[in-house]
């Protein structure tokens, strides 16, 4: 522990941003990581070493925490960035877009502002490919294996880079025209610029993983010739049928899925193919329906297109401020969140029940009716309900939609139907130990657990790769290499 009085004598800050006009302009992330200078160290002497560090047990993939602030406060950068990365494939990813459950968990949040591990985290990486610490994970010898990961999004990365580290030879495909999955398409430019991505790629590839792009596995190539060419096979395609809104006026011309609207302005933003009909929300009244990230990260893209007016609507209620009893700490609070996109400009309102979109001539959306509504208390094991407030219908005005609802389960065709893969009661790949129905087929992130986070993600992608290297190779050693690297600094 590096300043025992760290915390007593510093508060929580963290880096400065772009004023609102500034950021709008562009698709560029805002937060002015140079200016920050030597207070990251400061921040990182905040850390008390706690005697049982529940940030541990809050971070899905146990990242060493405690360890990597105090390398950071003396000045250690590559120790703290080989601590980083023993236990993160990808903190370049998860130190900008992560919610941060391990500082939730933080045992200075009892009754001070926690501990900023997620700035702390991205300083270490950035400051890591700066001094050239990021080495491609390159295995000593290989064993004559090969594997197939279907998708390339962080649970399929992460499952191959930590299987190509074991030695053996990694095959990624990805059906879009680059790799990352919703890395790339899903989270806006100004959030994770695709340049992060690229530059993590290339170090995969030069340990050895080949990423094939462009091949949709199950619709452009047969997925069991795929299993007959590869001794094991990934499924990390992710959770990718959105919830839809079965209301009057659904088929209206501009209302659309959130992904549809994110993945095509990241690839306007990078001079990419749009694929698709351009969606554009300049001078709309845009309606964001969903109270999620995705939902903020609709208004943050509509604001910088433009948009005359931006509402986001939410069907349950305002979350609290502040933590209750239902939700003490370490657990991760279900509190009131305010976006730098809300920021940024938005009209929010929750408890609402959208019931009908209303067009015009050309059969384009114009309107939203909604009402409010009332949430009645659950009785114990059941689900709540809700009454609509008598009187409370209106309309809002609405030249665009987007339904960020989240997503219900992977793509029941395609990959998963050649295959002739098992699903469970949710219609998530169904599994023991990360191996589905069909020997020698493994599956992992959401499309096994349904959506999730980033940083659980990750932890799939690792979690199968110890799984996968065992069918392979009798054992697996995977699960050491964190400790072994620990043990020689």
């Amino acid at each position: 522990m590096g300043k025992p009085t760290g915390f007593l004598e510093l508060g929580r800050e963290l880096p400065g941003k772009l004023p609102v006009e500034e950021r709008l302009k562009d698709n560029k992330e805002f937060v002015k990581m140079d200016e920050f200078g030597s207070k990251i160290n400061d921040q990182a002497s905040r850390c008390m070493d706690c005697g049982v560090p529940f940030c541990h047990n809050g971070c899905p993939i146990g990242n060493i925490i405690p360890e990597f602030n105090d390398a950071v406060y003396r000045d250690s950068w590559q120790e703290a960035w080989e601590i980083l990365s023993s236990t993160n494939n990808f903190p370049e990813f998860t130190g900008r877009v992560c919610p941060a459950p391990c500082e939730s968990s933080c045992v200075l949040g009892i009754n001070q502002d926690p501990i900023t591990i997620c700035n702390i985290e991205k300083n270490i990486v950035e400051t890591a490919y700066k001094n050239g610490y990021v080495k491609p994970k390159i295995p000593t010898s290989r064993t004559g294996k090969t594997v197939a990961i279907v998708g390339s999004g962080p649970a399929g990365l992460a499952a191959a880079e930590q299987l190509n580290s074991a030695g053996h030879t990694v095959t990624v495909y990805e059906r879009d025209e680059k790799v990352g999955g919703l890395l790339r398409f899903g989270i806006p430019d100004f959030k994770l610029g695709m340049d992060v991505i690229d530059r993590k790629i290339a170090v995969m590839e030069k340990a050895g993983i080949k990423m094939v792009v462009n091949a949709h596995i199950g619709v452009d190539f047969d997925a069991n010739e795929l299993r007959k060419q590869f001794d094991a096979v990934v499924l990390t395609g992710g959770s990718t049928v959105p919830r839809d809104l079965p209301i009057p006026g659904r088929d209206l011309k501009g209302v659309h899925f959130a992904m549809e609207f994110l993945g095509q302005n990241n690839r306007r933003a990078n001079g990419m193919d749009l694929k698709t009909e351009e969606i554009h929300a300049s001078d709309d009244h845009v309606v964001v329906i969903g109270g999620g990230d995705t939902g903020s990260d609709c208004v943050g893209t509509s604001n910088r297109h433009g948009a005359s007016s931006v509402t986001q609507v939410e069907i349950m209620p305002v979350p609290p401020e502040k933590r209750t009893v239902n939700m003490p700490w370490p657990s991760y609070p279900m509190i009131l969140k305010t976006t730098t996109s809300h920021e940024e400009g938005v009209d929010r309102h929750w408890s609402i029940l959208t019931k009908e979109f209303i067009g015009d001539e050309n059969g384009c959306v114009k309107e939203l009716i909604v009402a409010d509504i009332e949430w009645e208390e659950a009785a114990p094991g059941q689900r709540p309900n809700f009454k609509e407030i008598e009187g409370s219908v209106r309309s809002i005005p609405c030249t665009k939609a987007f339904l960020a609802m989240g997503f219900l389960h992977p793509e029941p065709t395609g990959v998963l139907g050649q295959l002739k893969v098992a699903v469970d009661e949710r219609g998530n790949v169904a599994t023991n130990d990360f191996q589905t129905s069909q020997a020698g087929v493994f599956a992992a992130g959401d499309m096994r657990t349904g959506q999730s986070l980033i940083v659980r993600c990750i932890n799939e992608g690792r979690e199968a790769s110890r799984a996968v290297d065992a069918y392979l190779m009798g054992s697996s050693n995977l699960e050491a290499m964190a400790d072994s690297l620990m043990l020689s600094n």
